[in-house]
């Protein structure tokens, strides 16, 4: 995991990883997630792709592949089905949600598509899979000597973090990219609030300039109707003098 995720460019980068038994887990890594407000194919992927590392190593380097990797593959087929039903990621299907927002299709045995999309589905969902996995053995076999250099590291020390792996793979490629590319994502979005805030305070103001105005006519009418009957008063009071 630490090796895939270092060398991908969308995946998130290492903190810290280390091999002391937690639970049933053989291990833990842990992760800064970048801010994101949407997410790209692309950086789905490449999560994927980090996510079948270790069982991309097992195969690797032991040449077989164990039990060990089930949390992984069980997140990774949840978020390839995601994909292909829920975001609309998978060309063959198509720009199509199965999200059902109600909640009521918890509640339902019957699907919101026909047998023949099912196996689309599947079949979609499999090759997303199985390319990530390819995509995590070629990562891992072209840096094989550093992988091992990296698991040596962390049979001795127990625990590594990312100073760790800065010494052994050098620079994380595409961090200077990376942070400008959010950089950029975090003005524009702060330009778009911006403008939005603006746009907002000028209809207030529009609506507040509109209600004095409103306020001023009415000020006017009561004070014209005022002026009347203080006519009306005075003409009774001097016809009844007279």
């Amino acid at each position: 995991h630490a090796t895939t995720s270092w060398l991908l460019r969308y995946a998130h980068p290492l903190v810290k990883v280390t091999i002391v038994p937690r639970g049933r887990s053989l291990g833990a890594a842990w992760y800064l997630p970048d801010e994101r407000q949407i997410t790209s194919y692309d950086q789905l992927f490449d999560e994927m792709v980090a996510t079948m590392g270790g069982r991309a190593a097992e195969k690797v380097i032991f040449g077989q592949i164990s039990t060990g990797a089930l949390s992984d593959l069980e997140k990774v087929t949840k978020q390839a089905y995601n994909m292909v039903t829920i975001y609309g990621l998978n060309e063959k299907v198509g720009n199509i949600s199965f999200y059902d927002s109600t909640g009521r299709s918890e509640y339902t045995f019957v699907k919101p598509y026909s047998e023949s999309t099912a196996q689309i589905i599947d079949e979609e969902v499999k090759k997303i899979i199985e390319k990530a996995y390819g995509k995590a053995i070629d990562i891992l076999t072209q840096n094989k000597d550093k992988l091992i250099k990296l698991a040596e590291k962390l049979l001795e020390e127990e625990v590594i973090y990312k100073e760790d792996l800065m010494e052994i793979f050098g620079e994380r490629p595409f961090e200077e990219e990376l942070k400008e590319e959010q950089e950029s994502i975090k003005r524009t979005i702060q330009k778009r609030k911006a403008k939005e805030e603006a746009k907002d305070k000028a209809q207030a103001e529009e609506i507040s300039h509109r209600d004095a105005e409103e306020a001023k006519e009415n000020s006017k009418g009561n004070s014209a109707g005022e002026e009347s009957e203080d006519v009306a008063v005075s003409k009774v009071d001097n016809s009844e003098s007279k």
